[in-house]
């Protein structure tokens, strides 16, 4: 590639956007196509090389971007999601790790002859999986709270607590003097935890503090919480190597949960950032792989693979489960889901470069192992895991329902129109008169503000995907918008103008960039809407070609031209809605939910 760091940068960056949306389009792990990337633009092509084109700085970069990651991840640990379970939690960052690297050592071991020294570190760097891969698939696979409760808080706590594992053996490891091995091991053990823990605690009620106090303006809060990550991390591995990890995780839990401290700002500035770091982290080290050893590898690491998915994590989880309340199916899925990610692929290559330096044999077979082992899990698990929950009956249906904030006449119609075709319709209005009303309906309706503290904990999102905001009070209707972008996504979320196009009443209005989509069009407003659900009837369009329009269930095969094209169903029963962003073109065997006025029956 040209000697330019700018280009370097520029490729990187498109190479991570591409990635990214190839995931999003093509509804499959990122992970994959990032590596295939890495490989690509490495190993393949030859077109960069990220040890040659950063030199020293590349793995200080690695273990800060892998720190701010972990610290996102503490940040979204409530121990409130945990309870009840936090015994299996612990079960499976202790007694599981042990299990899991003992089996992995054993495995690699005979299955590749490696030494017993290589195959003790990397049976303890493979031990992890993280939040790198965890969250999105359970993102995709949607199990029960409980399930994804449990394994998002194993794939966060579990990174430390494999990275202490991995530097106590590579210790062990380098010693001369096997006789001193247990007392150094503990003494690095303990000075790890202890200084983990306390940096962590005092940094996470620092930033507390300035946070609650308002010592810093809004504008510089996401970049003080960096700062103090950035930090806390440096200062916590100078102290002892390798518990920077444990420090920024244990403030991201202390601030997660310090009561009354609104973090959402920050957490989703992290979760932005930790999306670009993830991609870029991915491409280099994948970029770094020397794939002139895989032709040793290629039967050994399906045997690898294969034992680590269907023998090492079913006895793992079911040791660590045992006596707990899950069902056999809970545990069932649990034993099937431990993809690894990032912190695998950066701890290897960081102790593979150590190794080679002090002259372990057999250190070249580290890194193309574990990056195998990703791949594997990854792909296994991404492409399985969804049909393995639906099969086992403990995913959430698909959120294909909708949150309708405001009871009336017209937003009644609306719900009867969608229970038509079995589509979910949660109601929320603060008057109790409206709720009752809705539930007299036959619909379920919670009685409140649907972005209270006690919403989050009362209202049932269970298989709801979108927001119709039909309020009277247009600025609840800008409020609910607000705070369900983040839960459904901005097109996912709907509203009405309000009656007034009077400019003289602009500054009564909400700026646009508070609103959500328009309804079914950016021509209607409330009051329009409302008027015409009065005097119209609601039509449900089937375009199969054949059929004639009934008055009694209101179908028919013909649209109309002046018809107000509200809804469209697929045939697998997903539902469009007209006004959106989203590009869809019904075609035949859908059916198209539609307003239609008196003059145009």
């Amino acid at each position: 590639m040209h000697d330019s760091p700018l280009l370097t940068i520029a490729l990187l960056a498109g190479l991570c956007a591409v990635c990214q949306w190839l995931a999003w389009r093509l509804k499959q792990p990122s992970i994959v196509f990032l590596l295939m990337a890495g490989l690509l633009v490495g190993p393949v092509l030859g077109v960069l090389d990220p040890q040659e084109r950063f030199g020293d700085a590349l793995f200080p970069f690695v273990s800060i971007a892998v720190a701010i990651i972990l610290f996102e991840g503490g940040l979204t640990l409530n121990l409130s999601d945990i309870k009840g379970h936090g015994s299996v939690v612990t079960r499976l960052i202790s007694v599981g790790v042990l299990v899991t690297w003992l089996l992995l050592t054993v495995t690699v071991h005979f299955v590749f002859s490696l030494s017993w020294q290589i195959s003790f570190v990397f049976g303890s760097i493979a031990v992890v999986s993280g939040p790198t891969v965890i969250k999105p698939l359970l993102r995709a696979v949607r199990p029960s709270e409980k399930i994804g409760h449990l394994l998002h808080w194993e794939g966060i706590l579990i990174d430390p607590v494999g990275v202490f594992l991995a530097l106590l053996v590579f210790e062990y490891v380098l010693l001369d003097q096997p006789g001193l091995a247990a007392t150094k091991v503990a003494i690095i053990l303990a000075k790890l935890v202890g200084t983990g823990l306390l940096l962590g605690v005092t940094a996470g009620y620092a930033a507390e503090t300035v946070l609650r106090r308002y010592l810093v303006p809004d504008f510089l809060k996401n970049v003080l919480t960096l700062m103090f990550v950035v930090i806390v991390f440096a200062l916590s591995e100078t102290v002892q190597h390798e518990s920077g990890l444990l420090a920024v995780t244990v403030m991201g839990v202390w601030l997660a949960n310090a009561r009354g401290l609104h973090i959402h700002e920050i957490l989703h500035f992290k979760e932005n950032l930790t999306v670009l770091l993830i991609s870029t982290l991915f491409i280099l080290l994948a970029a770094r792989l020397d794939l002139s050893n895989m032709p040793f590898f290629v039967s050994g690491v399906v045997i690898l693979i294969l034992v680590a998915q269907f023998i090492i994590r079913p006895i793992n989880v079911w040791i660590c489960t045992l006596g707990s309340e899950l069902t056999k199916r809970e545990r069932l899925f649990i034993g099937w889901i431990a993809p690894r990610g990032i912190v695998a692929a950066a701890v290897s290559s960081l102790f593979a470069l150590r190794l080679e330096e002090v002259g372990v044999p057999q250190t070249e077979y580290l890194v193309p192992l574990t990056f195998s082992l990703i791949i594997g899990t990854v792909v296994i698990q991404s492409f399985t895991a969804k049909r393995l929950a639906d099969r086992l009956g403990i995913s959430n249906p698909e959120p294909n329902g909708v949150l309708i904030h405001g009871v009336n006449g017209m937003s009644l119609t609306l719900a009867t129109a969608l229970r038509h075709h079995s589509v979910k319709v949660q109601f929320s209005d603060a008057s109790w008169s409206n709720v009752r009303r809705a539930r007299q309906s036959g619909f379920e309706a919670y009685h409140g503000n649907p972005t209270s503290g006690h919403a989050e904990e009362n209202l049932d999102l269970q298989g709801i995907g979108k927001l119709f905001a039909l309020s009277t009070n247009k600025d609840a209707n800008a409020l609910a918008s607000i705070h369900f972008r983040t839960e459904f996504g901005s097109n996912s979320v709907f509203t009405l103008e309000s009656a007034s196009d009077d400019h003289a009443f602009e500054r009564f209005d909400t700026a646009n960039r508070h609103r959500a989509n328009a309804l079914f069009s950016d021509k209607l407003n409330y009051a329009r809407m409302k008027r015409m659900v009065q005097e119209g009837e609601v039509f449900h369009v089937n375009l199969n070609g054949a059929g004639v329009a009934d008055d009694k269930t209101k179908k028919t095969n013909t649209l109309l031209d002046d018809d107000l094209k509200m809804f469209a169903i697929n045939k697998e029963g997903k539902l469009h809605v007209y006004g959106s962003a989203e590009s869809f073109s019904p075609k035949t065997g859908w059916t198209v939910v539609v307003l239609r006025l008196p003059t145009n029956k």
